[in-house]
């Protein structure tokens, strides 16, 4: 943690271990016109807390964010919040958080939540889903590879369709990789999504254990 982030952090909140399962959710700061949006955001929630995997996200009240956070709460779920000092966000941040970070910079905020989550799931939202989502989609790509967390859009109604096309668009063109755009997966409905992410993960520790085997022999 750099010196420039502070946690208030309540001991024990969601009884997470430190090697418990991590989901950083990225989704609108508005609730949208939309019921469904919010009922999969709650949907969501309770089955990230049941499941006992954690949420990393934006640490607002409001919005889909504040629904989707207060329902992981609510179902004694862990929440990790990460917040930018500037300006005055501290406003709209949830003050019963399991965990808060405080940064300097959004760089900083984007960088601390890719670092403590396991995989990326974006909800409906508007600008800032997007950039945060396709930054972490970036940041797997080749030939960066800096991550291999999956990267899942919960497409909710079809809310995506017009962004898959488009990228269908761009790799039709050759400018975006096949390998790369593969990269970005969509379900329909949370549980799908949270099914999609959880095999991604046995996937990993399946490879993980076929390389240390070998390795041995």
């Amino acid at each position: 943690m750099s010196s420039s982030d502070t946690t208030n952090e309540q001991p024990g909140a969601g009884g997470l271990g430190a090697d418990a399962k991590r989901i950083c959710v990225y989704l609108g700061g508005n609730r949208g016109r939309e019921q469904r949006y919010i009922d999969e955001a709650r949907t969501l929630g309770r089955l990230m807390a049941e499941s006992r995997i954690g949420l990393v996200y934006g640490g607002a009240r409001v919005g889909l964010m504040g629904v989707l956070a207060r329902t992981v709460l609510d179902h004694g779920g862990a929440v990790t919040g990460v917040v930018p000092r500037q300006l005055s966000y501290q406003d709209l941040a949830l003050d019963s958080l399991s965990e808060l970070h405080e940064v300097d910079t959004m760089h900083e905020r984007k960088h601390l939540m890719q670092s403590l989550a396991h995989a990326c799931l974006a909800l409906p939202g508007g600008f800032g889903t997007l950039e945060e989502m396709f930054e972490a989609l970036t940041w797997s790509q080749r030939p960066l590879e800096l991550h291999e967390k999956p990267c899942v859009f919960l497409n909710i109604d079809g809310y995506y369709d017009h962004l898959f096309e488009f990228l269908e668009h761009a790799a039709a063109r050759g400018l975006l990789l096949p390998e790369n755009r593969a990269l970005a997966r969509q379900a329909p409905t949370a549980a799908t999504a949270l099914r999609m992410i959880r095999k991604a993960w046995a996937d990993e520790e399946a490879a993980m254990l076929q390389v240390m085997r070998a390795y041995e022999q």
